[in-house]
C-alpha cells in the first residue's frame, strides 16, 4: 500500500470517525465511572487491612490510583474500537469483495483506519483524562526521568500494534465461521484479567511472574503502564520493550497469514 493511499486512507478514518465523536464523548465518559468505582474499592482495601511485607505496600494508597489512572490512559490509546466486529462484519456479508478487486493491502487498510479512530478518539477524550487528573490530582505523579516518556511512548505504541493485530486475527475467523463472537468473548475475557486491567500482575504470586512475563497479554496494556510508572530497572525496561517488540512481529504475521489463508478460502467460494 503506498503512502499516498495509506494517507488518503487515515482521512477517511478521521472523517468516520468524527461522524461519532458525541459518542465518543459520552462513551469516555461512562469509562470515568469504573475508574472512580476501582478507586474507592482500592481505598477501602488500604484502609481496612495492613500491608506488611505485602506486594500492596510496594504501591500504596496513591500508587495504586495512578495505576488505574494510567490504565485508563493506555486503553484509550490502544485500544480498538469494535474493529473487530466491523471487519468480521464485512467478511460475513460479502462487502469485502469490493477491497479484494483493489490493489490495497487489506492489513495495511485496517491498520491505517485503526490508526485514524485512535487518534481522534484521543483527541475527544482529552477533556475527560484532563477532568480525571484533576480529581484525582493528590495521587497524580509524572515521571521523574525524562528518558521515561520516550520509553512510554514506544511501549504504548507497540501496545497499540499488538492490540490491533490481535483484534485483526480474531475477526479473520469469520472466513471460516458464520458465527465469532463467541471467540472473540472467551479471548477478551482472558485478555481483561491477564493485561492488567483489574489489577497489577505483579501482585499475582510469583510462580506465575514466568507466565506473565513473556504473555501477549502482559504488553497489552499492563507493561506501558509499569513503564509509566517507573517501576522497571533498566535491565527489566529493555528486555520487556525487547519482547514486547517481538510481539508486535509475531502478532503481525499471524494477522497477515489468517487474510492469505482466509481470503484464498474467500475466493475459492464466494468470488
Amino acid at each position: 500500500m503506498s503512502p499516498a493511499a495509506f494517507a488518503a486512507t487515515f482521512r477517511l478514518g478521521l472523517q468516520d470517525t468524527f461522524v461519532y465523536r458525541w459518542n465518543i464523548l459520552l462513551r469516555s465518559l461512562v469509562t470515568v465511572i469504573p475508574l472512580l468505582a476501582t478507586v474507592a474499592l482500592w481505598d477501602a482495601v488500604f484502609a481496612s487491612n495492613s500491608q506488611g511485607d505485602s506486594p500492596l505496600a510496594a504501591y500504596g494508597r496513591d500508587g495504586m490510583t495512578l495505576y488505574f489512572i494510567a490504565a485508563m490512559i493506555v486503553h484509550t490509546l490502544v485500544t480498538p474500537t469494535e474493529d473487530e466486529w466491523r471487519i468480521a462484519a464485512e467478511i460475513r456479508d460479502g462487502q469485502v469483495s469490493a477491497l479484494v478487486t483493489k490493489p490495497i493491502d487489506h492489513l495495511a487498510y485496517r491498520l491505517s483506519l485503526f490508526l485514524s479512530s485512535r487518534l481522534l478518539y484521543t483527541a475527544v477524550t482529552l477533556p475527560v483524562i484532563a477532568l480525571v487528573l484533576w480529581t484525582l490530582r493528590t495521587a497524580v505523579h509524572f515521571p521523574v526521568h525524562p528518558e521515561t516518556w520516550f520509553w512510554f511512548a514506544l511501549s504504548t505504541a507497540m501496545a497499540a500494534l499488538i492490540q490491533f493485530f490481535v483484534a485483526y486475527s480474531l475477526a479473520m475467523l469469520a472466513f471460516w465461521f458464520l458465527e465469532v463472537s463467541t471467540v472473540i468473548f472467551l479471548f477478551y475475557s482472558f485478555e481483561y484479567f491477564l493485561s492488567g486491567n483489574v489489577f497489577p500482575l505483579d501482585l499475582l504470586p510469583a510462580s506465575l511472574a514466568p507466565l506473565t512475563k513473556y504473555a501477549i497479554f502482559t504488553y497489552e496494556l499492563y507493561f506501558p503502564i509499569t513503564v509509566f510508572l517507573e517501576r522497571l530497572d533498566h535491565a527489566a525496561l529493555q528486555e520487556g520493550i525487547v519482547i514486547q517488540a517481538a510481539w508486535v512481529v509475531v502478532s503481525a504475521l499471524i494477522a497477515k497469514l489468517m487474510w492469505n489463508r482466509g481470503i484464498r478460502r474467500y475466493e475459492a467460494v464466494g468470488i
